[in-house]
């Protein structure tokens, strides 16, 4: 093949705990993988932000009061297969990949006790079954699969590789004969070399899409920047099913700054004693929910939405001063993000606003990360199981990253005998330039991003009626329209591929957000 054209039995497009897992199991059971991440290395995404920690299990017996747990706190929106299917195979997964596999140092208890674990509590848990390591899990876990995945000698990074379109059979086949073929199939993706600023065509016999989530296309979020929905609007665009996209969940404690930063304040520290107070010092949460601080995120965030109106305040405030824990050794890496910005958590109150945080819907798959599009793979943020239903459960995403990656992996390795043929390959084209109109120009592209974010923020955030998402279809829709005549006349870069996928992924949850009447968990209606 050309230096354009790349050939590999499996395609792992994003590198948080989903794409690494997916690819290592892959490659332990000796299939070829290529992994490829928009960044210069392969922690710039959710998973090695995630503070809490991942669902485990209180005992031998608990997995059906965790069931329970994420149907309640999903509204009953759920799959039920879904639930029922990560409540059971999450502790086998987390035991033989994080514990065995990758050693992942989790907290043990100091004292002697039946479990070994020091398992913590969040909002809409029954009962401790959370395992953490401190308040840095999801950097430990990036750390040991980043380790494992640069040795292994079946995988190969591609760095600063942004992925453009997946390349399915009906789209992209020059012969016609295999567009009367019923069944569309994945072939791989076009993929932006961002280095040598460049297309390359990239088969494979079987693609995983892991690219994370959405919170960047809303103002206020606790997302790094890569998350703009890339795989949800390749997804669509390629012809898969989306679903669930009007549940976006707002984490309800973002740590609030003059400054503009905002970082996770992880839902464990309520968990273990602390408590959300307004301007003039009152606890208010007793006022919204029976279960107060432990009630889950949605109503949490809504609760804090409506203390800041009522009291005209810019943010509310946690409070610590009732937690047990020596706060600088049981949350280090929030106690040294707040101390740098001023704000000592062992002697004052935390400033905290919501803020976009996880998209519940995505690509649907079923119980083997499949979609709708033959040798197409979705898994993490970025699909839709079914698990979370209208609202997920706190710390069920890295356990459902991880169980789905691996059931995904152990599907496609039973069918890694079955290649796209040559044949196929051969009437697919390399991309061609859409322009040579040198307008890229960054203040357009900054003015656009914040016309979708300020839309999104406002129109389609925390609180919906049926005006402001009409507003807003009217917005994303001419957007929408105008970046396809720009984005066809101007030369490719990787924020002009961002900015068309945050786009069309702003238009997703927009249209799904104005079609569903019915307020039901993330997806609040007041009228």
């Amino acid at each position: 093949m050309s230096d354009n054209r790349h050939y590999t039995t499996v395609l792992v497009i994003g590198s948080g705990i989903a794409g690494c897992t997916a690819a290592l199991r892959l490659a332990d059971e000796g299939v070829q993988c290529t992994l490829i991440t928009s960044s210069s290395s392969l922690d710039h995404g959710n998973s090695a932000l995630a503070q809490g920690g991942i669902v485990f299990k209180a005992d031998d017996n608990d997995h059906k009061q965790l069931e329970k747990d994420i149907l309640i706190a999903g509204h009953n929106f759920n799959s039920v297969k879904a639930v029922h299917g990560i409540a059971t195979k999450g502790p086998h997964a987390v035991e033989d990949i994080l514990v065995k596999r990758l050693g992942i140092p989790f907290a043990r208890q100091k004292a002697p006790s039946e479990c070994e674990w020091d398992l913590t509590r969040e909002g809409g848990h029954e009962a401790p079954r959370i395992l953490h390591c401190a308040d840095y899990t999801g950097r430990a876990i990036m750390d040991g699969l980043i380790r494992e995945i640069t040795l292994h000698p079946n995988i190969t990074v591609l760095k600063n590789r942004t992925a453009i379109d997946l390349l399915t059979s009906h789209h992209h086949a020059e012969n016609p004969q295999f567009q009367y073929e019923l069944e569309n199939e994945c072939l791989g993706a076009y993929v932006f070399n961002e280095e040598e600023e460049r297309v390359e065509t990239m088969f494979a016999d079987y693609t995983i899409v892991a690219t994370g989530g959405i919170g960047q296309i809303y103002l206020h979020t606790t997302n790094p920047h890569g998350s703009i929905g890339s795989g949800v609007a390749m997804g669509f665009r390629a012809g898969a099913t989306v679903h669930n996209m009007e549940f976006v969940q707002f984490h309800p404690t973002a740590f609030h700054h003059h400054s503009g930063q905002k970082f996770l304040i992880t839902e464990a520290m309520r968990g273990e004693g602390a408590k959300l107070m307004n301007s003039k010092g009152e606890y208010f949460m007793p006022g919204y929910d029976k279960r107060a601080d432990l009630a889950p995120r949605d109503i949490v965030a809504r609760s804090i939405v409506d203390e800041m109106l009522k009291n005209d305040d810019d943010c509310v405030y946690l409070d610590t001063s009732e937690m047990k824990h020596d706060l600088a050794n049981r949350f280090p890496t929030i106690f040294k993000r707040c101390l740098e910005l001023g704000i000592d958590i062992r002697k004052e109150p935390v400033p905290v606003v919501p803020a976009a945080h996880y998209s519940c819907g995505g690509i649907l798959v079923n119980e083997h990360g499949r979609t709708t599009v033959a040798r197409l793979y979705a898994v993490g943020e970025c699909s839709c199981t079914g698990v979370h239903g209208a609202n997920r459960l706190a710390s069920t995403s890295l356990l459902e990253a991880l169980v789905w990656a691996d059931t995904a992996a152990k599907h496609i390795k039973q069918r890694a005998h079955l290649p796209i043929t040559e044949e196929l390959r051969s009437v697919v084209p390399d991309w061609m330039p859409l322009g040579d109109d040198h307008n890229d120009d960054p203040a357009l592209i900054a003015q656009d991003w914040s016309r979708i974010r300020n839309t999104m923020w406002n129109y389609v955030g925390i609180t919906r009626t049926s005006q402001r998402l009409a507003r807003a279809h009217e917005d994303m829709r001419d957007l929408s329209k105008h970046l396809h005549t720009f984005y066809k006349s101007t030369p490719l870069s990787k924020r002009l591929i961002d900015l068309f996928h945050g786009c069309l992924t702003a238009y997703i949850i927009t249209m799904a957000a104005k079609r569903n009447t019915t307020s039901i968990g993330c997806h609040y209606r007041a009228d």
